[in-house]
């Protein structure tokens, strides 16, 4: 099967946005098939409405699937990774993902603020089995940036003791998106190349 990877971004997120059309141009060089979605109601994403689209667009992982998330990007991936069963992918990186989110990111716009709580409870409050999730590959790579105003660091030691992932800090990228300035994010790129290299061994 061909070498695919599947981009997801964030929340309120679009395919265009930031880094993901360079590294989508870029994964293409090195005959990747890439996907970067428009995920459903963006606005107001929900865990099961996004990982069975994601399920419907992967269809059949294998070790030839990477995938790459974006903040609550990160979430719907691990959320469908929890899902497989006896299934093995090439691996994941996920940039500025969270478990839990810091105050600023409910009260940087008040008006949104009771409707940002309500949107984001579930996601923070229905636990993800890691367990299962770290099952599913041996490559995983979470990368933030130290001055990130709404993912604490602490979620990287989270990602480090549950996935084994490998931790990577960017320098003043707040929270790795276009709107911080951020269009490319080469750290992803290099991590999937590697876990290509790992898997082909």
């Amino acid at each position: 099967m061909k070498k695919r990877v599947f981009i997801i971004h964030s929340w309120g997120g679009n395919p265009n946005e930031g880094w993901f059309p360079r590294l989508k141009r870029e994964l293409e060089k090195k005959s990747f098939k890439v996907f970067v979605p428009e995920m459903p109601n963006t606005d107001e994403p929900k865990i099961e409405e996004w990982v069975s689209f994601l399920a419907n667009l992967v269809g059949e992982p294998d070790e030839k699937t990477y995938f790459v998330g974006h903040s609550i990007g990160c979430q719907t991936i691990m959320r469908y990774l929890e899902t497989l069963e006896n299934k093995n992918i090439g691996g994941a990186v996920f940039a500025a993902g969270w478990f839990g989110l810091m105050e600023y990111a409910y009260t940087e716009e008040p008006q949104y603020e009771e409707e940002s709580r309500k949107i984001a409870e579930p996601w923070v409050n229905t636990p993800i089995d890691l367990e299962r999730v770290r099952k599913t590959a041996d490559n995983f790579t979470a990368i933030f940036s130290d001055n990130d105003p709404y993912v604490d660091l602490s979620n990287a030691d989270i990602f480090r003791e549950k996935l084994g992932a490998e931790i990577i800090i960017e320098k003043g990228k707040g929270h790795l998106r276009g709107e911080d300035g951020v269009t490319e994010l080469d750290s992803v790129l290099r991590s999937i190349l590697s876990m290509e290299n790992k898997t082909k061994k």
